[in-house]
């Protein structure tokens, strides 16, 4: 049952899964985490040759560069120090990384595809999503107009939390089935692309979506006080914008590693462990 695991680079939630994976039992060796103090940290070449490698949720900071907190390591020379007979686990792989992983005979599971990772990812994002709004807004959420845009996992479990806080919410989407789905949660919808018009009297929107969806014109249609939260890795809310026009706004990336690594770092271990006992490695 214990295993030898090599755990590199990321957030404090790898920092968080190490001390996890050791508590549970298993011999960890760290390379490049923040926060990172039991012990110290070993070399990359003994990080790296462990039998389980666990690398960071997303892989890469930047183009071909591991997303790690040590002198820059592009994804090339990391997986030279690696060898086929490893288990190789990382987050969010760009098709080049894998192409570049499977050249050298190397099969880098990704645990971010995996359905239960990205459920609890979500729940734990909308939780984190209020607690940034409740910290940047002098306004209650209770009986306030709130807009999420996009219905998505995090849209879905953000709209429910909001609807639990008291807010009355609206949610805007593309598809049929998911205008459907937001009437069916007791929300308000609207059609993502038929926002003009419609946006008086919102007092925060989060958005979800990855793409511009909320630019100048429709930023001067809400509140100059309203809440502008941007969850997406790609802004959706036009910020600058936003804050020319002197509204609070917030590009709130990669929540669970900032404000709740322990219970994100839970999350990425149970996965990794399931994926292990599904490849018959965790005995």
């Amino acid at each position: 049952m214990n295993k030898r695991f090599g755990v590199i680079g990321g957030d404090r939630r790898q920092a968080e899964l190490a001390r996890l994976l050791r508590r549970d039992g298993h011999r960890v060796v760290t390379y490049g985490l923040q926060e990172w103090k039991p012990g110290g940290e070993a070399t990359l070449d003994q990080a790296a040759g462990q039998e389980i490698v666990v690398l960071p949720l997303p892989l890469c900071r930047g183009e071909q560069v591991l997303n790690c907190r040590e002198d820059p390591v592009t994804t090339a020379e990391l997986f030279r120090k690696l060898a086929p007979w490893q288990t190789v686990l990382a987050g969010q792989v760009p098709p080049e990384q894998r192409r570049e992983a499977e050249s050298l005979g190397l099969q880098v599971v990704d645990y971010f595809t995996r359905e239960e990772l990205k459920v609890a990812n979500a729940a734990a994002t909308a939780e984190a999503a209020i607690q940034v709004a409740m910290e940047q807004s002098d306004q209650l959420l209770l009986g306030g107009k709130c807009l999420v845009l996009g219905f998505g996992r995090i849209g879905r479990l953000l709209a429910f939390r909001l609807r639990g806080l008291g807010a009355l919410v609206t949610a805007a989407a593309r598809k049929p089935e998911d205008l459907a789905w937001i009437r069916a949660y007791g929300c308000e919808a609207l059609e993502i692309g038929k926002l003009d018009g419609h946006l008086s009297g919102f007092r925060a929107v989060f958005n979800t979506v990855p793409s511009l969806v909320l630019d100048e014109r429709l930023l001067e249609q809400l509140p100059e006080n309203c809440l502008c939260v941007d969850l997406a890795s790609v802004q959706g809310i036009d910020l600058a914008a936003a804050e020319r026009r002197g509204m609070p706004q917030v590009w709130a990336r990669s929540l669970p590693g900032r404000l709740v690594p322990l219970a994100a770092a839970e999350i990425i271990r149970d996965t990794v462990y399931q994926i292990l006992e599904e490849r018959g490695d965790l005995v």
